[in-house]
Protein backbone atom coordinates (compact mmCIF):
# COMPACT_ATOMS: atom_id res chain seq x y z
CA UNK A 1 0.00 0.00 0.00
CA UNK A 2 1.49 3.30 -1.11
CA UNK A 3 1.57 6.36 1.08
CA UNK A 4 0.72 9.83 -0.12
CA UNK A 5 3.84 11.97 -0.24
CA UNK A 6 3.55 15.68 0.36
CA UNK A 7 5.95 17.93 -1.55
CA UNK A 8 8.60 19.54 0.68
CA UNK A 9 7.92 23.07 1.80
CA UNK A 10 10.00 25.61 -0.12
CA UNK A 11 13.05 26.99 1.65
CA UNK A 12 12.56 30.39 3.18
CA UNK A 13 14.00 33.18 1.02
CA UNK A 14 15.01 36.15 3.23
CA UNK A 15 15.20 38.43 0.18
CA UNK A 16 11.56 37.85 -0.76
CA UNK A 17 9.72 36.41 2.23
CA UNK A 18 8.62 38.04 5.48
CA UNK A 19 11.24 39.71 7.66
CA UNK A 20 12.32 37.49 10.55
CA UNK A 21 14.67 38.81 13.21
CA UNK A 22 16.31 36.11 15.29
CA UNK A 23 18.64 35.69 18.24
CA UNK A 24 18.16 36.85 21.83
CA UNK A 25 19.69 40.35 21.67
CA UNK A 26 18.26 41.14 18.24
CA UNK A 27 14.73 40.14 19.21
CA UNK A 28 14.99 41.96 22.56
CA UNK A 29 16.04 45.21 20.84
CA UNK A 30 13.17 44.91 18.34
CA UNK A 31 10.62 44.34 21.11
CA UNK A 32 11.95 47.39 22.98
CA UNK A 33 11.64 49.62 19.89
CA UNK A 34 8.23 51.35 20.04
CA UNK A 35 8.45 52.26 16.36
CA UNK A 36 8.89 48.65 15.27
CA UNK A 37 5.75 46.77 14.10
CA UNK A 38 5.89 43.26 15.57
CA UNK A 39 3.71 40.52 14.12
CA UNK A 40 4.45 37.09 15.61
CA UNK A 41 7.09 35.80 18.01
CA UNK A 42 8.15 32.22 17.40
CA UNK A 43 9.83 30.88 20.52
CA UNK A 44 10.81 27.71 22.28
CA UNK A 45 9.68 27.60 25.92
CA UNK A 46 13.21 27.98 27.29
CA UNK A 47 14.07 30.84 24.93
CA UNK A 48 10.84 32.64 25.81
CA UNK A 49 11.75 32.46 29.51
CA UNK A 50 15.20 33.91 28.80
CA UNK A 51 13.65 36.68 26.75
CA UNK A 52 11.18 37.58 29.52
CA UNK A 53 14.01 37.74 32.05
CA UNK A 54 15.40 40.68 30.04
CA UNK A 55 12.12 42.61 29.93
CA UNK A 56 8.43 42.64 29.09
CA UNK A 57 7.49 41.26 25.68
CA UNK A 58 4.38 43.42 25.41
CA UNK A 59 1.30 42.33 23.49
CA UNK A 60 3.09 40.51 20.65
CA UNK A 61 1.46 37.24 19.59
CA UNK A 62 3.55 34.24 20.69
CA UNK A 63 3.66 30.87 18.93
CA UNK A 64 5.46 28.02 20.67
CA UNK A 65 7.88 26.22 18.36
CA UNK A 66 10.91 23.93 18.34
CA UNK A 67 14.54 24.45 17.31
CA UNK A 68 14.00 22.06 14.41
CA UNK A 69 11.07 24.09 13.09
CA UNK A 70 13.06 27.33 13.39
CA UNK A 71 15.91 25.67 11.48
CA UNK A 72 13.43 24.78 8.75
CA UNK A 73 12.02 28.30 8.57
CA UNK A 74 15.27 30.25 8.81
CA UNK A 75 17.80 27.80 7.43
CA UNK A 76 20.19 25.62 9.37
CA UNK A 77 22.92 28.28 9.37
CA UNK A 78 20.83 30.80 11.34
CA UNK A 79 21.93 31.14 14.98
CA UNK A 80 18.41 31.79 16.27
CA UNK A 81 18.80 30.76 19.95
CA UNK A 82 15.21 29.53 19.90
CA UNK A 83 13.69 32.88 18.88
CA UNK A 84 12.38 34.43 15.68
CA UNK A 85 10.28 37.58 15.47
CA UNK A 86 8.31 38.39 12.34
CA UNK A 87 8.29 42.16 11.85
CA UNK A 88 7.76 44.90 9.34
CA UNK A 89 11.03 46.47 8.17
CA UNK A 90 12.15 49.27 10.45
CA UNK A 91 11.02 52.70 9.28
CA UNK A 92 13.71 54.62 7.42
CA UNK A 93 14.41 58.25 8.28
CA UNK A 94 15.12 61.32 6.16
CA UNK A 95 17.93 63.79 6.82
CA UNK A 96 15.39 66.33 8.02
CA UNK A 97 14.09 63.92 10.67
CA UNK A 98 17.22 64.16 12.84
CA UNK A 99 17.93 67.61 14.20
CA UNK A 100 21.39 67.14 15.70
CA UNK A 101 23.91 65.28 13.55
CA UNK A 102 27.43 65.14 14.97
CA UNK A 103 28.61 61.72 13.81
CA UNK A 104 27.24 60.02 10.72
CA UNK A 105 28.34 56.94 8.79
CA UNK A 106 27.69 57.09 5.04
CA UNK A 107 27.68 53.86 3.00
CA UNK A 108 28.24 54.19 -0.73
CA UNK A 109 26.45 51.19 -2.28
CA UNK A 110 27.41 48.54 0.26
CA UNK A 111 25.28 45.50 -0.51
CA UNK A 112 26.52 42.75 1.82
CA UNK A 113 24.08 42.40 4.76
CA UNK A 114 26.80 41.00 7.06
CA UNK A 115 28.97 44.08 6.50
CA UNK A 116 26.12 46.56 6.80
CA UNK A 117 24.93 44.89 10.00
CA UNK A 118 28.43 44.87 11.49
CA UNK A 119 28.88 48.56 10.60
CA UNK A 120 25.56 49.38 12.27
CA UNK A 121 26.77 47.65 15.43
CA UNK A 122 30.05 49.60 15.36
CA UNK A 123 28.24 52.87 14.63
CA UNK A 124 26.00 52.28 17.64
CA UNK A 125 29.00 51.51 19.86
CA UNK A 126 30.67 54.81 18.90
CA UNK A 127 27.51 56.86 19.40
CA UNK A 128 26.76 57.62 15.75
CA UNK A 129 23.59 59.63 15.21
CA UNK A 130 22.68 57.90 11.94
CA UNK A 131 23.80 55.59 9.15
CA UNK A 132 23.04 56.72 5.59
CA UNK A 133 22.49 54.22 2.78
CA UNK A 134 21.39 54.53 -0.82
CA UNK A 135 17.89 53.53 -1.87
CA UNK A 136 19.40 51.37 -4.61
CA UNK A 137 22.36 49.01 -4.21
CA UNK A 138 21.84 48.47 -0.49
CA UNK A 139 20.61 45.30 1.24
CA UNK A 140 17.05 44.61 2.24
CA UNK A 141 16.54 44.28 5.96
CA UNK A 142 16.98 40.62 6.82
CA UNK A 143 17.65 38.48 9.85
CA UNK A 144 21.25 38.14 8.68
CA UNK A 145 21.77 41.91 8.76
CA UNK A 146 19.92 42.27 12.07
CA UNK A 147 21.90 39.44 13.67
CA UNK A 148 25.19 41.03 12.55
CA UNK A 149 23.97 44.34 13.98
CA UNK A 150 23.20 42.67 17.35
CA UNK A 151 20.27 44.98 18.07
CA UNK A 152 21.71 48.15 16.53
CA UNK A 153 19.16 48.04 13.71
CA UNK A 154 16.60 49.19 16.28
CA UNK A 155 18.93 51.66 18.01
CA UNK A 156 20.61 53.67 15.22
CA UNK A 157 18.43 55.58 12.72
CA UNK A 158 18.97 54.46 9.14
CA UNK A 159 18.55 57.19 6.55
CA UNK A 160 17.82 56.06 3.01
CA UNK A 161 18.55 58.55 0.22
CA UNK A 162 18.00 58.48 -3.51
CA UNK A 163 20.93 60.71 -4.36
CA UNK A 164 24.00 60.22 -2.19
CA UNK A 165 25.75 63.28 -3.62
CA UNK A 166 22.88 65.55 -2.60
CA UNK A 167 22.89 63.98 0.87
CA UNK A 168 26.62 64.66 1.30
CA UNK A 169 26.10 68.25 0.22
CA UNK A 170 23.36 68.58 2.84
CA UNK A 171 25.66 67.18 5.54
CA UNK A 172 28.30 69.76 4.61
CA UNK A 173 25.71 72.56 4.74
CA UNK A 174 24.83 71.38 8.26
CA UNK A 175 28.43 71.79 9.36
CA UNK A 176 29.80 68.26 9.12
CA UNK A 177 33.29 67.55 7.81
CA UNK A 178 33.05 64.71 5.29
CA UNK A 179 35.90 62.21 5.54
CA UNK A 180 36.17 59.64 2.75
CA UNK A 181 38.19 56.42 2.81
CA UNK A 182 40.08 55.08 -0.18
CA UNK A 183 43.12 52.80 -0.38
CA UNK A 184 44.77 55.18 -2.87
CA UNK A 185 44.11 58.40 -0.93
CA UNK A 186 47.13 60.71 -0.56
CA UNK A 187 46.96 61.13 3.24
CA UNK A 188 46.95 58.49 5.99
CA UNK A 189 44.23 58.39 8.62
CA UNK A 190 45.17 60.21 11.80
CA UNK A 191 43.22 60.46 15.07
CA UNK A 192 41.22 63.68 15.21
CA UNK A 193 42.16 65.95 18.09
CA UNK A 194 39.28 68.38 17.55
CA UNK A 195 35.67 67.72 18.54
CA UNK A 196 33.86 68.62 15.33
CA UNK A 197 30.82 67.08 13.62
CA UNK A 198 31.95 64.49 11.09
CA UNK A 199 30.61 62.14 8.43
CA UNK A 200 32.66 59.02 7.69
CA UNK A 201 32.14 57.74 4.14
CA UNK A 202 32.87 54.11 3.23
CA UNK A 203 32.60 52.37 -0.11
CA UNK A 204 31.91 48.81 -1.16
CA UNK A 205 34.75 46.31 -0.99
CA UNK A 206 36.50 46.08 -4.33
CA UNK A 207 34.81 49.10 -5.93
CA UNK A 208 35.45 51.62 -3.16
CA UNK A 209 33.88 55.06 -3.37
CA UNK A 210 32.39 56.27 -6.62
CA UNK A 211 34.10 59.20 -8.34
CA UNK A 212 31.34 61.70 -7.52
CA UNK A 213 31.38 60.63 -3.87
CA UNK A 214 35.15 61.11 -3.64
CA UNK A 215 34.91 64.55 -5.22
CA UNK A 216 32.39 65.69 -2.61
CA UNK A 217 34.46 64.60 0.41
CA UNK A 218 36.31 67.36 2.26
CA UNK A 219 39.21 64.99 2.89
CA UNK A 220 40.27 61.61 1.52
CA UNK A 221 42.37 59.33 3.71
CA UNK A 222 43.71 55.81 3.62
CA UNK A 223 44.29 53.15 6.27
CA UNK A 224 47.97 52.24 6.35
CA UNK A 225 48.57 48.59 7.24
CA UNK A 226 52.14 47.87 8.47
CA UNK A 227 51.62 44.10 8.40
CA UNK A 228 51.75 41.70 5.42
CA UNK A 229 47.97 42.00 4.84
CA UNK A 230 47.32 45.45 3.38
CA UNK A 231 43.54 45.60 3.46
CA UNK A 232 40.70 45.05 5.92
CA UNK A 233 37.09 44.04 5.67
CA UNK A 234 35.02 47.22 5.34
CA UNK A 235 33.31 46.64 8.69
CA UNK A 236 36.72 46.41 10.42
CA UNK A 237 37.86 49.53 8.59
CA UNK A 238 34.71 51.28 9.84
CA UNK A 239 35.65 50.53 13.45
CA UNK A 240 39.13 52.03 13.01
CA UNK A 241 37.73 55.03 11.16
CA UNK A 242 35.18 55.77 13.88
CA UNK A 243 37.76 55.38 16.62
CA UNK A 244 39.98 57.94 14.89
CA UNK A 245 37.07 60.26 14.11
CA UNK A 246 35.95 60.38 17.75
CA UNK A 247 39.40 60.53 19.41
CA UNK A 248 39.01 64.24 20.17
CA UNK A 249 35.51 64.01 21.63
CA UNK A 250 34.98 65.07 25.19
CA UNK A 251 34.27 62.04 27.35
Amino acid sequence: MSRNKFPPKPKYDPDKGPVYLYGLHTVRAALDNPQRIKKTLLATPNALNRLKELGDIGKVSVTETTPKELDRILGGEAVHQGLALEVDPVGRFGLKDIANLRLVVVLDQLTDPHNVGAILRTACAFGADAVITTARHSPRETGVMAKSASGALDLVPMIEVRNLGDAIETLKERGLTVLGFDSEAPAPLRPRTEDKPMAVVLGAEGKGLRLRTRELCDEMVRLDMPGPIKSLNVSNAAAIALFAATAGRAS
